[in-house]
């Protein structure tokens, strides 16, 4: 569909740049903005979270020794490792600790959704705003926007969710209940201590956002849909 309405633009019956700023006023392209902004923060508040999980660690020489793991998006926590508590690593009992799961495919799968919506905003605001007239004449246009905001819609629902249950398994595996599978603390003469991890408020901000997306790409269905044939159609056929 990029290439007809590239041939359309070009056609000498519809070229031109006729460019209506109302248009941010109607539904349609307000809801637009709405969804181009709101996929901008979806985006940066998953996509940029850093953190990491603290314990405090006392083994042979050591007392109360802090060690980190840090990680960040995409999350792949299995490849995250603890810090050693010291150069000797508490006399040899202490070995490679790595947090536990990988929710890479639950965060990307959003975020990159987030980036698509973000892109295709930016594509129909250009036309709603420049090429209405080429819009409103070529019946294709709005059966095409029509379909991206029904998938586009659906896939907020499906990965909000998704994302929404690896958030909450991140937050698991991070916390204070890693404490009981981690081997070398039940060494003799070790202990391990749950100290703190790094707030996800953001992330969990993320959430809210995927959800504001969701209801904004599904409410928007009904003024695209009103732009197309099928609306016009069962106009007709109800007037009739």
């Amino acid at each position: 569909w990029y290439r007809s309405l590239l041939a359309a633009l070009l056609s000498p019956r519809m070229a031109g740049l006729r460019v209506d700023f109302g248009l941010f006023l109607e539904p349609l392209g307000f809801i637009k903005v709405l969804e181009w902004i709101f996929s901008i923060f979806a985006f940066a508040t998953c996509g940029g979270f850093q953190g990491e999980t603290t314990l405090l660690v006392s083994c042979k020489g050591v007392v109360n020794k802090t060690v980190t793991a840090a990680f960040a998006y995409p999350f792949r926590l299995n490849t995250v490792v603890f810090s050693a508590p010291d150069p000797q690593r508490c006399g040899g009992t202490w070995t490679d600790i790595y947090l536990v799961g990988n929710f890479s495919s639950s965060a990307q799968f959003f975020v990159t959704l987030a980036a698509l919506a973000f892109l295709y905003c930016i594509a129909a605001l250009v036309v709603y705003v420049g090429y209405k007239h080429v819009y409103q004449q070529n019946s294709k246009f709005p059966l095409t926007d029509l379909a991206v905001t029904v998938i586009t819609a659906f896939l907020w629902l499906v990965s909000t969710f998704a994302w929404a249950k690896a958030l909450a398994d991140i937050k698991m595996s991070t916390g204070a209940s890693i404490i009981p599978g981690i081997e070398s603390c039940k060494a003799p003469g070790t202990t391990c201590r749950f100290a703190s991890v790094t707030s996800m408020r953001t992330l969990n901000v993320s959430v809210v956002f995927g959800l504001l997306n969701m209801v904004l790409w599904g409410g928007n269905v009904w003024f695209v849909y009103k732009d197309t044939n099928l609306y016009n159609q069962s106009n007709r056929i109800s007037q009739s």
